[in-house]
């Protein structure tokens, strides 16, 4: 049990992220301090968000410029704080050099990290976003699972530098956080691990993965028919909301499944259609999978991939996230059509 103070500073990496920035409104509306760890302080049109989130909050926000492959660099922002919140990590599915661009950011950023939390005596509690990619590769290996269904107990044993990069990236952080965890007797880890997330952006230019998907489905880009890809969604203020629950709840302990509902992309389409279905070309049936096979390496995806997953259910049990941090997870109709609602008014699609 490890009951942290709200008097106290929380540090949180990767600040200016998508989901960190979720993360940041929550603690700066619940009152407390920031200390917002950034790469660059000094680049306002990165921070200014964030800025203006703290104006019209309770709480404060302090930037400290840190670098996750620099040994050391987190240590200032970790002064007086009893809480770290880590979701630095970079999230790019297609990369030319997997080593380099994901798994050293990943697991030498975790290091980093962790080794400032191990000299900063005032820290007891750290939560780590990881992934569900820590627990599975593809979604062929969910059919492997105790009644085909992901939890907590699983790791992914199916990637590697060579087939889905970014989650070997993912598993082998989480794994060195844990083996961390073990060295040391006073500071514990909490870990959640989203399915994908998706939702509107504290700072609407913000670029990413969910936000590209998102996108090609109101562009043009599927209006010949969506993939059967099947994989499980979570809005991204949810997972804000379970980093906060994890920090806070004096008996949370380990990893946790932060899941709203499982969905195909046609899915999410049917569910766009009712608000955009007469503006945006949005895709109205599945292509077949051996078409997206083929079409692979066009669009970046390699055939193995396409292989092991499209067309495969996803299944997974989010009752921990439910019952220990006593998460509400919004209907994803909301999610989408907030996140697409946003894209809209941006300009983006």
């Amino acid at each position: 049990m490890t009951t942290i103070n709200k008097n106290k500073p929380v540090a949180v990496t990767g600040a200016t992220g998508y989901l960190a920035g979720w993360i940041v409104k929550k603690l700066l509306d619940e009152g407390l301090t920031v200390h917002a760890a950034v790469r660059n302080p000094d680049k306002k049109e990165k921070t200014k968000h964030l800025e203006e989130m703290a104006t019209n909050s309770k709480g404060e926000i302090k930037f400290f410029r840190a670098d996750l492959l620099s040994e050391g660099s987190y240590d200032e922002a970790m002064k007086d704080c009893e809480l770290v919140i880590h979701t630095a990590s970079p999230f790019f599915l297609n990369v030319k050099d997997p080593q380099k661009d994901l798994v050293d950011p990943a697991l030498n950023g975790t290091r980093n990290v962790l080794n400032s939390v191990n000299r900063t005596e005032s820290v007891k509690r750290v939560v780590l976003t990881s992934s569900c990619a820590a627990i599975y590769g593809d979604n062929i290996d969910i059919q492997k699972a105790p009644n085909q269904t992901l939890t907590e107990d699983i790791w992914n044993t199916t990637s590697n530098l060579k087939h889905q990069a970014y989650s070997y990236s993912k598993t082998m952080a989480e794994k060195e956080a844990w083996k961390m965890k073990e060295a040391q007797n006073r500071w514990d880890l909490v870990v959640m691990n989203p399915c994908f997330i998706l939702g509107p952006a504290t700072n609407p230019h913000a670029n990413g993965e969910s936000l590209n998907f998102i996108k090609q489905m109101g562009d043009g880009t599927m209006k010949f028919g969506a993939p059967p890809f099947h994989m499980g969604m979570v809005d991204v203020r949810d997972v804000a909301e379970a980093h906060f629950k994890g920090g806070f709840t004096p008996s949370a302990s380990g990893r946790h499944i932060l899941k709203g509902k499982e969905a195909s992309v046609l899915d999410l389409a049917n569910m766009l259609r009712p608000n955009y279905g007469d503006k945006y070309p949005l895709p109205k049936s599945e292509l077949p999978k051996f078409m997206v096979w083929l079409m692979a390496p066009m669009v970046g995806m390699k055939r193995k991939e396409v292989k092991r997953t499209l067309g495969y259910p996803w299944r997974a049990d989010n009752s921990k996230s439910i019952n220990e941090l006593g998460m509400k997870y919004r209907p994803l109709e909301t999610t989408i059509n907030d996140f697409f609602g946003q894209m809209v008014e941006e300009g983006v699609i």
